[in-house]
């Protein structure tokens, strides 16, 4: 057995780039970091991607590359006295040394650049727009929310992707050929399948975890069994306040429009299996009861807001039944966004701000009020027939405005049917009254 007390991952690290595995959109002979480094100048950027895709290993390894100094720091575990030591070394190591023939040069590594706060990154800006270091930044946070728009003005970013399934095979591969790796390692083929699935696209997490594997089975091969045993429960890859909670919450609302339960159900159990608030669920099934399903089923809003009442009153576990049933609903539902016809009438009433409420449909309360027109010839419609006097209630520069135009599906067929028995009956708009 290897006694090394060094994690495998960090065992096996890649020494050059051509080693890394995965990220050819960077990496590939016409990549883009292939071809900055070709030219013998890399910029200051950011390496924006999931855990355990190289951002570490590619930042040492551009380093290298282009002869700088690599120096690591981390925006967990250092501040900003060590921060400043760094940038102090690196402008020292510049000043005297031929920083122009790119000797002496320094590539600031800033592991997790996101947990630097505005002040933080500000300090960096002066640095690296003078080019005391080349800077790149670690992150698996989206930098549009996470670093600041002056530092991000002054850097690339180089999204990165989780490895695939070829190139987690390639990774066990080199753990079974390293000089450093893992002797007479051996997988049976249905170990695969769950090695692969339960990292998630993260490398580190393979690699420890046929790590743990082979501690357990070593001469025998790895089993399918042995993998769950020492995987135990894997965290699905969200957070409650990063990018993945936006974007599972977003393919979580488009699966419901797309009248999709299974995929909706998929992204429900994912926010609830990792800790979301089951009332910010909730809460997005309320808004789309009324937002995408409305009037084509009245019901919707009436199960969702029961999904919300009930969720508040039990809370988890048991809120997972009231939510799924709101969800399973919802996405089977007839669909009609015609509730964002208020935005259509919001702008004419931003259009024509002066316009006035016809003198007919106002209260009049007092006799000099009625005595000036208020109420003069309003009808009141369930004295009419059909509970019905044809009265057109809108402004007068509004007429013939249509904010509404019911769908075609569910229940608003129905509407649309009444809507144009009334439009057919209705009156034109008596002329107005004069005070006499």
């Amino acid at each position: 057995m290897n006694a090394s007390a060094t994690p495998l991952p960090e065992r096996i690290r890649p020494t050059t780039l051509a080693e890394v595995v995965g990220q050819p959109q960077l990496l590939a002979p016409d990549g883009l970091l292939t071809r900055f480094i070709a030219a013998g100048q890399v910029p200051s950027l950011v390496l924006w991607g999931p855990p355990g895709c190289g951002k570490t290993t590619i930042a040492r390894l551009l380093a290298a590359a282009v002869d700088l100094r690599f120096v690591a720091f981390s925006a967990v575990l250092n501040g900003v006295p060590e921060l400043r030591a760094a940038l102090a070394e690196a402008q020292a190591a510049r000043t005297f040394s031929s920083f122009q023939d790119g000797v002496g040069g320094t590539l600031l590594f800033i592991d997790e650049l996101h947990r630097f706060n505005k002040s933080q990154q500000d300090a960096l800006l002066p640095h690296v727009e003078a080019g005391t270091v080349v800077l790149v930044g670690a992150t698996t946070e989206n930098p549009s929310f996470s670093v600041n728009r002056a530092l991000l003005s002054r850097l690339r970013v180089f999204p990165l992707q989780g490895l695939d399934a070829d190139g987690l095979r390639a990774l066990i591969a080199r753990a079974q050929t390293h000089a450093l790796g893992l002797p007479g390692l051996t997988l049976a083929e249905d170990a695969y399948d769950p090695l692969l699935r339960l990292c998630g696209g993260d490398g580190r997490r393979l690699l420890l975890l046929v790590e743990a594997a082979w501690a357990l089975t070593q001469p025998q091969p790895i089993t399918s069994a042995v993998v769950h045993s020492v995987a135990q429960r894997a965290a699905p890859a969200h957070d409650r306040a990063g990018e993945s909670h936006y974007d599972v919450a977003s393919a979580f609302i488009k699966s419901m429009r797309a009248s999709d339960p299974q995929a909706a159900l998929f992204y429900l159990a994912r926010q609830l299996e990792s800790g979301e608030e089951p009332m910010f669920v909730a809460r997005r099934l309320v808004i789309f009861a009324s937002e995408d399903v409305g009037l084509a089923d009245p019901q919707a809003l009436v199960i969702a807001s029961a999904a919300l009442s009930a969720s508040a009153n039990i809370g988890m576990p048991e809120a997972l039944y009231p939510l799924t049933q709101a969800t399973l609903y919802l996405a089977t539902a007839p669909k009609s966004n015609s509730a964002k016809s208020y935005f259509a009438a919001a702008k004419a009433v931003k259009e024509h701000p002066g316009a006035q409420v016809p003198m007919f449909l106002r209260n009049a309360p007092t006799a000099l009020m009625k005595d000036v027109g208020y109420g003069d010839g309003y009808q009141y419609d369930h004295s009419a027939p059909d509970h019905f006097a044809g009265q057109q209630c809108l402004p007068d520069e509004l007429l013939g405005s249509v904010f509404y135009r019911p769908g075609s599906f569910g229940f608003e067929k129905d509407i649309a049917k009444r809507l144009e028995w009334w439009d057919a009956r209705r009156q034109p708009r008596p002329p107005p009254s004069t005070p006499s």
